[in-house]
């Protein structure tokens, strides 16, 4: 019979989410998403109101086919990925390393 690998100690995860730190990241986590969402729905309502109530605004035709419509419409993914490229670049700067001490404290292996 092959030993069974010892059992991991039991965290107190309530205990972990009342530090200082873990507040912190929180803080910090809610700082940048909360805006940064009710931005883009600002900006995604402001799309569906102009397709809305601006048919004619909407459908300027800019160059060839191409309307303000579709470019507003294309701009929507476009903000998309900047938004996530922008949390991706918050993220590893100020979430990631106070994100790894919490978890080197949990894990015994903070320094």
């Amino acid at each position: 019979m092959s030993e069974s690998p010892a059992k991991p100690p039991a965290i107190d995860w309530e205990a972990v989410e009342s530090t200082k730190e873990f507040k912190e990241l929180r803080r910090k986590r809610r700082g940048f998403v909360l805006p940064m969402a009710a931005l883009f729905l600002l900006w995604y309502l402001l799309y569906v109101l102009l397709a809305d109530y601006a048919h004619d605004f909407m459908a300027y035709k800019l160059l060839g086919n191409i309307n303000v419509g579709l470019v507003l419409g294309l701009l929507q993914f476009v903000s998309t990925f900047v938004i996530t490229g922008l949390y991706v670049r918050f993220a590893n700067r100020n979430l990631d390393p106070v994100a790894d001490r919490i978890r080197e404290q949990i894990e015994g292996t903070g320094k």
